[in-house]
């Protein structure tokens, strides 16, 4: 659209979470940080929360492409099911991650595991006893499984308790498993209810991802216009920085719609400047979007 015409090899500012566009800032770089640090010292229970938008599922994704030997990883994106299905999806993903460990030509002999907890349904059993061979399995092979879950706070209460007993399996010196959720405030919320204190109890590490200051927000698009290949000059005045500032509140999604709507106005001017007046029309186009006392005046050239 208007890549070419601001010399860029790609769009700067798409929702998408890629990692080639993590940015270090304070707050999700002591985030990921803390992340690996607990992972490598084989710490159970880890969760980062945050607001919509502030950069969860990205850090996430930085997480799992920072994660090597011997780690091995059960990523679940949107764990709104039943207890029965966690179980399922878990004992799928390590049978196959044990298949692709396992030495050509080798065949894993172990005991059958003890039944832990109580679990409802047989199905129940059948699937964390296989959860179970899986890690022992695995851990004969010396990896370290992590399961990490994004949107953590989509999960029902009974879902979260059958996550909380597979924190019980473990061998006499370290837990098979470690957990680290992601989610938004109402997972917080949910934890603090009295029927979850245990998992509460057992959350060794956690993160709060805040929104970025105004230096965060100036930081923050001009790493991403760089990655995409800008290379001249100041690109937004400083009147539209502020103005993005107040309107975006530093979460990183919004600046990423209102850059993108700022660039577009721009362009359709055939101007190499984002100006206060691009981002004001970004602004009041954008329905999510903080807006000021100018909010109901009528901006010539607005976005329809």
């Amino acid at each position: 659209m208007y890549e070419s015409f601001f010399g860029l090899n790609e769009a700067p500012f798409t929702l998408t979470p890629n990692t080639h566009f993590f940015l270090k800032s304070e707050t999700h770089q002591h985030g990921l940080e803390m992340l690996l640090w607990a992972l490598n010292n084989k710490e159970g229970f880890i969760k980062v929360s945050g607001e919509v938008g502030t950069g969860k599922t990205l850090l996430c994704r930085k997480l799992l492409n920072s994660l090597e030997d011997p780690f091995v990883t059960v990523y679940l994106p949107n764990p709104h099911f039943s207890p029965a299905t966690l179980y399922c999806l878990i004992s799928d993903e390590l049978e196959a991650a044990l298949e692709s460990a396992s030495p050509a030509n080798s065949e894993i002999i172990i005991e059958e595991p003890k039944q832990l907890g109580s679990v409802a349904t047989d199905q129940h059993v059948l699937a964390l006893g296989n959860i179970q061979k899986a890690l022992l399995a695995l851990a004969a092979l010396d990896k370290q499984v992590v399961l990490v879950i994004d949107e953590a706070q989509s999960m029902p209460e009974d879902t979260i308790e059958a996550l909380r007993l597979l924190t019980n399996l473990e061998t006499e010196s370290a837990k098979l498993m470690q957990v680290v959720l992601f989610g938004q405030p109402e997972l917080d919320e949910t934890l603090n209810s009295k029927s979850l204190r245990q998992l509460q109890q057992r959350i060794t590490f956690q993160h709060e991802i805040r929104p970025l200051d105004r230096e965060g927000v100036e930081q923050y698009i001009s790493h991403r216009m760089i990655l995409a290949g800008y290379s001249g000059g100041r690109l937004f005045e400083a009147k539209a920085i502020s103005l993005l500032v107040s309107a975006s509140k530093g979460i990183p999604r919004l600046v990423n719609i209102l850059c993108h709507k700022a660039l577009m106005g721009a362009f359709g001017e055939g101007v190499n400047l984002v100006t206060a007046k691009h981002m004001k029309a970004a602004i009041k186009d954008t329905e999510s979007a903080h807006k000021p006392w100018w909010r109901s005046m009528p901006l010539p050239g607005a976005l329809s």
